[in-house]
């Protein structure tokens, strides 16, 4: 068996991995039907549960892969997708639109499992980077958190004031 047999039998079993077949339909709901930006329109817990749609691409990069860079720049994706999607006055819905987090990783994932090397050279490129990129979205996403929960504190009291 020739080395592009191997590779066409791993893609075609990873395929069929049960993992796999969940991303597919997350990224299908999520970005192609626009769902991501749908249930974003509830504040926070929308992002969050759309970032809850991210543990399969993470276990099948990280158990079924076994990339850890590819796993980073997967967490990267969702994490950047989170703190966009938390931007008030639906701006961040309208960017979830455009963003597609779920597309991305899906395409690196594939590109891991298809063996191509432009993609695997930039993931590992990355890998450094993406690490610091995610201490610094965690550390924003903990500020936006914050600044949304101090703001709902100000619109509570100047309510309450009124009344």
């Amino acid at each position: 068996m020739n080395k592009e047999e191997k590779r066409a039998l791993r893609r075609k079993r990873l395929m069929e991995n049960k993992t796999y077949q969940t991303m597919d339909g997350l990224t299908r709901y999520m970005d192609r039907y626009y769902l991501d930006a749908l249930i974003s329109i509830i504040p926070s817990w929308g992002d969050a549960f759309a970032l809850l749609c991210v543990i399969p691409f993470v276990y099948f990069s990280l158990r079924v892969i076994k990339s850890i860079p590819l796993t980073l720049a997967v967490l990267n994706n969702a994490l950047r997708d989170m703190l966009m999607g938390m931007i008030p006055f639906f701006i961040g819905d309208i960017i979830d639109i455009f963003h597609r987090a779920n597309i991305q990783n899906m395409e690196m994932i594939q590109g891991f499992v298809d063996g191509n090397e432009a993609v695997i050279k930039k993931v590992n490129q990355r890998a450094f980077q993406s690490a610091v990129v995610l201490i610094v979205l965690l550390l924003l996403i903990a500020l936006m958190i914050w600044a949304l929960v101090s703001f709902g504190s100000y619109l509570y009291s100047l309510v309450a004031s009124i009344f």
